[in-house]
């Protein structure tokens, strides 16, 4: 088969999670005998770093309480958290804190915050985002993970976002609308 010594680069964090190996070995399997190299080039594969852009400060911040933001521009609606526990993309001293957009991937309904549980939840198609695991989807039929932000906290508290790791819904690409 031509074409097989290239593996398509998806972005997608459910692919660095776990599944890079099975994947890799369907891959080299199909190929049959052809050459083919797998990368694992680290969990942000998809990042587009946008112009950095400060959020909040620390001191706005409450254990389990959403603030909701504009994150790359103000037509993505986003929202910013503190967990009190270290998170994975947890950023701040206590790498406890969060941001992602909160337009349901599938659809693009605008998601909740559940504390009790710690999930984004649509109430469109009923789709769940574990906060605590990067956004990844736990319910629904989302087809992808929540893009989450990449967050930066200087010594002032100042919460930076500085770009987004998988693609904003209703958006062909990553780019900031005009």
């Amino acid at each position: 088969m031509k074409g097989c010594n290239r593996l398509v680069d998806t972005g997608r964090r459910q692919f660095l999670r776990g599944g890079s190996l099975a994947v890799a070995g369907a891959a080299v399997t199909a190929c049959a005998g052809e050459e083919a190299t797998v990368t694992r080039t680290g969990p942000s594969t998809a990042l587009l770093a946008y112009p950095s852009n400060r959020l909040a400060n620390l001191s706005e911040l409450a254990i389990d309480e959403p603030l909701y933001i504009s994150y790359p521009d103000e037509k993505a609606p986003g929202v910013l958290l503190k967990l009190g526990q270290a998170v994975e993309g947890g950023a701040g001293p206590d790498r406890d804190v969060v941001g992602f957009s909160i337009l349901c991937p599938h659809q693009g309904y605008a998601m909740n915050y559940h504390a009790e549980d710690r999930t984004l939840n649509c109430p469109g198609h009923y789709s769940r985002f574990d906060v605590e695991a990067g956004g990844q989807q736990v319910w629904g039929q989302a087809s992808q993970n929540l893009p989450q932000y990449l967050l930066r906290i200087d010594e002032a508290g100042d919460i930076f976002a500085e770009g987004v790791d998988e693609l904003l819904y209703g958006r062909v690409s990553n780019v900031l609308e005009g």
